[in-house]
């Protein structure tokens, strides 16, 4: 496989290599040389690649090339059965696969779509009922679609389960476990994800039969072309100096991660004082909000965009030079998923962290496992106390002094970055859970009409204990000591 240099030795279909021309794409990543074809000759794949080098193409490509003997122009519904089921853990991710299916099958009569919660269902029944045949879904969704009986998944003979690792730990296991139920099991069987852990093996085991195991890169690995920066500095002073860093790498854009919504809305408000212009993205913004969002930050009307981990997986921003880590994620996995926005493709990326005394142990998880030191840097006019730095791991790296003295440590203005008072610090609540993940992918699933129902039966109940609330007599007073008495 590993001598394939051109998507035409692949054997996919004209109008797929048409479609791949199109998009300007010549020769195969590896984990694409790799994986399509084995697909082609119907064997389950598990796959690991590093994110950002074609992932998606790997099995979006092959599962259409499958699926050409059944395309057709009929309007009948009868005639587009759902084929191939594709499972992404959230929104964003799903809706990048969907606009890859739509990219590479454009001149297939093959339909598609995607669902997923946080939207109204009804235009989602119209389309199902149109008929596809391939269809992306998030998990909650497809079950509500289950539930409501709108959706037919016997006929299904693909099944791809993407970002796997993601789906487990924010809780789908049950639900992937009921999809599997209603699935053929006479059926092609591909998991793929950045990183593999013995709980997805587990799955794999169960799900798959006797797959092809294919690692295009070291489990765990980091793309080569990103650069990783740690800048040590008190945590009252982080939003300082990140706009001191956008401004002087002059930054158009750039993406920044926190662990929760309220930090994230929280940082928009400061960077927007320094006139940085920025918003955010998590589950508290509806889909409009967050398609919004990612579109003005595409389209460069938007400076800085700021993420829960919830946006880690999914988002792919042509070109995108920085990532940076205002806050470090608890599980050192996500580090990779953060960081993997930058550097796709094969272009060059920045990975920045802002660290702090209190994220020491965050930053040994995430360099353990690497198994690299990251390369720290000074900041002149923020540097941090003696047993900051003898608190927290660090290489030698070099300070930056920007033409000010080391003994400066000036404040920032919100316009021109001069020597003014500074903002008041950010006051951080104490002891907050380690990490916050957006309800809406975390709860386990419940279908709506069980909901309605359970809410009415909770008003019942309140009513008929609230109706028969009495007071009830004391039968028995204890009598009053008199302490002066006493004594």
């Amino acid at each position: 496989m590993s001598d394939i240099t051109a998507f035409d030795q692949l054997n996919l279909s004209d109008q797929l290599l048409r479609a791949i021309a199109d998009q300007g794409y010549i020769k195969p990543t590896p984990i694409q040389a790799q994986v399509i074809p084995h697909i082609l000759e119907g064997k389950d794949i598990m796959g690991s690649a590093e994110t950002g080098t074609g992932k998606t193409a790997s099995f979006t490509l092959p599962l259409l090339h499958r699926l050409q003997p059944y395309e057709n122009s009929s309007t009948s519904p009868a005639k587009h059965p759902i084929r191939a089921l594709i499972l992404a853990p959230t929104r964003e991710l799903a809706t990048q696969i969907h606009d890859n299916v739509k990219k590479y099958g454009k001149y297939l009569q093959l339909r598609s779509t995607v669902i997923y919660g946080g939207v109204s269902i009804d235009p989602q029944i119209k389309e199902l009922q149109a008929g596809i045949e391939v269809l992306v879904a998030t998990p909650g969704r497809l079950l509500d679609h289950i539930e409501q009986k709108t959706i037919n998944l016997s006929k299904i003979a693909i099944l791809v389960l993407d970002e796997a690792d993601r789906m487990l730990d924010m809780g789908f296991l049950p639900d992937i476990k009921r999809i599997l139920m209603l699935l053929s099991p006479q059926r092609q069987s591909l998991i793929f994800s950045a990183t593999f852990s013995e709980e997805i093996k587990q799955l794999a085991d169960k799900l798959l039969k006797q797959p092809i195991l294919i690692e295009a890169a070291k489990r765990n690995a980091i793309n080569q072309s990103i650069s990783h920066i740690v800048h040590l500095v008190e945590p009252e002073r982080k939003h300082e100096l990140l706009v001191q860093l956008i401004r002087q790498n002059d930054l158009k854009q750039v993406l920044i991660f926190v662990k929760t919504k309220q930090g994230a809305d929280r940082l928009v408000k400061q960077l927007t004082r320094y006139e940085v212009m920025a918003t955010a993205i998590h589950g508290d913004k509806n889909q409009q909000q967050r398609t919004q969002a990612l579109n003005d930050f595409k389209e460069g009307k938007i400076q800085a965009l700021v993420a829960t981990d919830v946006a880690a997986r999914g988002l792919d921003i042509e070109n995108l030079a920085y990532v940076i880590n205002f806050e470090l994620p608890t599980v050192p996995e996500d580090y990779i998923h953060r960081i993997g926005r930058t550097g796709r493709a094969g272009s060059k990326g920045n990975a920045i962290s802002l660290v702090s005394v209190n994220e020491k142990d965050l930053l040994a998880g995430i360099e353990k496992l690497l198994k690299t030191k990251l390369t720290v840097e000074k900041v002149n006019g923020f540097e941090v106390e003696k047993s900051v730095h003898a608190a927290l791991p660090q290489t030698a790296g070099r300070q930056r002094y920007n033409g000010k003295s080391p003994q400066q440590k000036p404040g920032l203005d919100r316009h021109n970055g001069s020597h003014t008072a500074k903002p008041q610090p950010t006051v951080h609540a104490r002891n907050k859970p380690s990490r916050t993940i957006d309800p809406i992918f975390t709860q386990p699933y419940v279908p709506m009409a069980l909901v309605k129902k359970q809410d009415a039966t909770d008003k019942i109940t309140q009513s008929i204990h609230k109706s028969n609330k009495k007071a009830i007599p004391a039968l028995f007073v204890p009598p009053v000591i008199d302490k002066h008495k006493q004594e």
